[in-house]
């Protein structure tokens, strides 16, 4: 009897390891979707910009650019979603350097031209060093960063803004938690007991006192509306919140205008009143 139990007790165990092992792999597959073709560059939409190579503190070497604006405000920190790469974000540079932003986009480890895999302290440690690159090598930049993230790279700026003595914070199409989008996809599984990417920005806005823009879109297909409005009623002022219409990778474009008009009253409202 204590013979069988045991052998039971075994065959258990092995296959909680193996659902683990199962889902910590189909987790990645789900959360990361890395490009390495790099086809465009801004040059090619007539935008002057560098092409930089920087390590983290785990000596990990990242690919940026780094697109001047011609009267600048501010400098732009962007941390791009889960899928493809630097170059695939053509179009938001374009829009913010028409706002007279300096931009310095990078790729996450293993994405683009970046060396490493990754992971989410990884993504982390990534944002981090652009950052730091920014202060110590872009003199007029480093008193007016601006730090910017769009779906994961959301999470990304907002824990940074929780690490970093930056301006302002733009979460545009954030999520509150890997966990809870994971429950939401997969309601019949035990998310939380096996996730182990979590992205938990929930926690980490109510932490941050700079202000903040919460962008979301009301018909996002992907991240849903009440996660942006979530994060907006956690975070403390100043805040504001923005709702824009039309998909996960679109919306900005279905009211370009209004888009740039709001992002633009937001940072000459509160970085203008930095400087009084």
């Amino acid at each position: 009897m204590l013979i069988n139990l045991i052998k039971w007790l075994i065959i258990i165990a092995i296959g909680i390891i193996f659902i683990k092992l199962y889902f910590k792999h189909f987790e990645r597959r789900s959360i990361y979707f890395p490009s390495h073709d790099m086809d465009v560059n801004p040059g090619m939409i007539g935008l002057a910009y560098e092409d930089i190579y920087f390590e983290t503190e785990d000596r990990i070497k990242l690919n940026a650019w780094y697109i001047p604006a011609k009267n600048p405000i501010a400098t732009l920190l962007f941390c791009h979603g889960n899928a493809g790469n630097i170059s695939h974000r053509l179009e938001s540079i374009r829009v913010f350097n028409e706002l007279n932003l300096n931009v310095f986009i990078f790729d996450y480890r293993g994405y683009g031209k970046s060396k490493g895999r990754i992971s989410e302290e990884g993504s982390y440690c990534d944002a981090k060093a652009a950052y730091y690159y920014i202060l110590s090598h872009i003199e007029q930049d480093k008193n007016k960063i601006v730090l910017f993230g769009k779906s994961l790279g959301a999470a990304v700026a907002i824990d940074l803004a929780s690490k970093v003595d930056a301006k302002a914070l733009i979460s545009e199409s954030g999520f509150t938690s890997v966990i809870k989008i994971g429950q939401e996809v997969y309601p019949f599984l035990p998310v939380k007991w096996f996730c182990t990417i979590k992205y938990d920005s929930l926690s980490k806005i109510k932490t941050i006192h700079i202000p903040k823009l919460i962008i979301h879109s009301k018909n996002d297909e992907m991240i849903p509306f009440h996660h942006g409005k979530e994060l907006f009623d956690a975070a403390h002022e100043p805040k504001e919140f923005y709702i824009l219409t039309g998909l996960h990778n679109d919306s900005f474009f279905v009211d370009e205008a209004g888009y740039k008009q709001r992002i633009k009253d937001f940072l000459e409202k509160y970085l203008m009143a930095s400087e009084i």
